[in-house]
């Protein structure tokens, strides 16, 4: 059993996406002509492809539409409408320096903000979730907005702030897994408490509730060994901030280097992202038997 691709791919090239919009509708760099039509043509299809991956994990694709009616609680909905925004206002931004030659000051950053707000609704459709405490925690939602615009940064050009956005997403990232390792022992949930017998002595299941394969066990049940958990992070760490910083340290800030960098961060960002599922943790897996509290 895998995290979903479609997830991975969805996280990490909306998150690519908006991050490159963000800069863009602020003008970081000042694109005009068929530099900015290929610049928002770049930023659109990272964010739209990133987006209808998503559709691709839902039971039933047909019913994406439905993500729209429950925006006073859910995240994903919010996240639906903060998307459809964020890409209205920077689409119509984008008229101004394509065919006009021109920028909307005011409309490119409300649509900066609005991709901002994006990734945010993303990131809180995950940290919002108690029964994985490895997410329900305050990392989450500041490493998902320093590792988008982190790459936005390195699509566009940004050098230097390319820079100081890796080094505090690899700040963020290594305090995510410190905390993250011991959130579910720090969070008190065990089979005892799970079924209110714990005040009897130590509880634990007869047998597994059953022996089939299952939605709960498919979506929320990962168990990742330890030893290749910590080489993943090792690879996922060095794409996503390492190499991309020594590029960019030793190129001078150049152009080819902040694009091999952002190459190069997609990876490793995909791979973080695997593991971010994988290692999730879900409290149901102490019904099944598949952890240990």
């Amino acid at each position: 059993m895998h995290p979903a691709p479609s997830v991975i791919v969805f996280t990490t090239l909306s998150g690519l996406g908006f991050g490159l919009l963000t800069f863009l509708a602020l003008g970081l760099p000042a694109l005009s002509g068929w530099a900015a039509f290929w610049g928002y043509g770049a930023g659109f299809a990272l964010a739209i492809g990133g987006l209808i991956s998503s559709t691709f994990h839902l039971g039933h694709p047909e019913r994406a539409l439905l993500a729209f009616t429950q925006w006073r609680t859910s995240w994903l909905s919010r996240e639906a409408w903060a998307s459809v925004a964020a890409l209205t206002v920077t689409g119509l931004h984008a008229i101004g320096p394509v065919f006009l030659g021109t920028r909307f000051a005011l409309l490119g950053g409300l649509g900066a903000g609005l991709c901002v707000i994006t990734v945010f609704t993303t990131s809180m459709i995950y940290a919002s979730i108690r029964a994985v405490p490895r997410w329900h925690q305050p990392a989450t939602p500041p490493l998902y907005l320093l590792l988008s615009l982190a790459g936005g940064a390195l699509l566009a050009g940004q050098a230097p702030a390319a820079a100081v956005l890796l080094a505090a997403a690899g700040a963020v990232q290594l305090w995510a897994w410190r905390a993250g390792d011991a959130a579910f022992a720090r969070a008190g949930t065990t089979i005892g408490t799970a079924t209110g017998l714990g005040g009897r002595g130590a509880v634990r299941a007869f047998e597994p509730p059953h022996t089939g394969d299952n939605y709960l066990l498919r979506e929320m049940v990962f168990v990742v060994g330890r030893r290749h958990a910590r080489k993943l992070r090792v690879v996922a760490f060095t794409a996503m901030i390492g190499l991309p910083l020594v590029l960019l340290a030793v190129s001078g800030g150049a152009l080819w280097a902040s694009w091999l960098g952002a190459a190069l961060h997609a990876g490793g960002v995909a791979v973080q992202r695997w593991l971010f599922f994988a290692e999730a943790e879900h409290v149901v897996g102490l019904y099944y038997g598949r952890r240990v509290a």
